[in-house]
């Protein structure tokens, strides 16, 4: 009922407002989640915000749909949502720790891919990483690579960088590196 006509508010306004009362709450939980967030975070390994893998980018998206849902939802403590939240970073935290200590990494990192080997595009390759030769072209274009017939390697990065080799320049120990743990075509 509003106080000055006796009647109560359309539902429609009721929708689109919902009750002001609530907002100081919302604000409140809001605040709590994202320094409970921060907090967490800065208790984990830098590398969730540096280059994210995909264990990493599942628990960004989680950390931000946990506090987005629960600093909104009516039904939804303060205390539900902490947990929720320190629970996708201690999870996340194990993850990167047997990550570090796995005798087998390629379990939870793709393996590097050869995309181009001494000028030749390998097709297979492209395809297992969802790329066209369109797309090959335009990550070329961006390195400043003006003939294909100059690169010497072009290396899918298991986190989705992608480095170019050119024949101008040695092939050093990182590059080395990179080919020796990518599956030969």
């Amino acid at each position: 009922m509003s106080p000055l006509s006796g009647v109560s508010p359309p539902l429609g306004v009721f929708l689109l407002f919902g009750q002001v009362a609530a907002l100081g709450w919302v604000a409140v939980k809001t605040l709590l989640l994202y320094a409970t967030a921060v907090a967490g975070l800065r208790l984990t390994k830098r590398r969730m915000i540096a280059e994210l893998s995909p264990f990493d980018f599942v628990a960004a998206v989680a950390v931000g749909a946990i506090v987005g849902r629960t600093a909104t939802a009516s039904d939804t403590s303060y205390l539900t949502g902490a947990a929720a939240l320190l629970t996708v970073i201690a999870v996340h935290a194990v993850v990167t720790q047997v990550r570090l200590r796995s005798p087998s990494p390629h379990w939870f990192d793709h393996t590097p891919r050869i995309l181009v080997d001494e000028g030749e595009i390998q097709r297979r390759q492209l395809r297992r990483c969802g790329l066209t030769e369109p797309d090959l072209y335009a990550i070329l274009r961006q390195h400043g690579v003006a003939s294909l017939s100059s690169v010497r390697y072009v290396i899918f990065e298991p986190k989705g960088a992608v480095s170019v080799v050119t024949r101008d320049r040695p092939v050093g120990d990182v590059t080395h590196h990179g080919l020796r743990h990518a599956p030969r075509p």
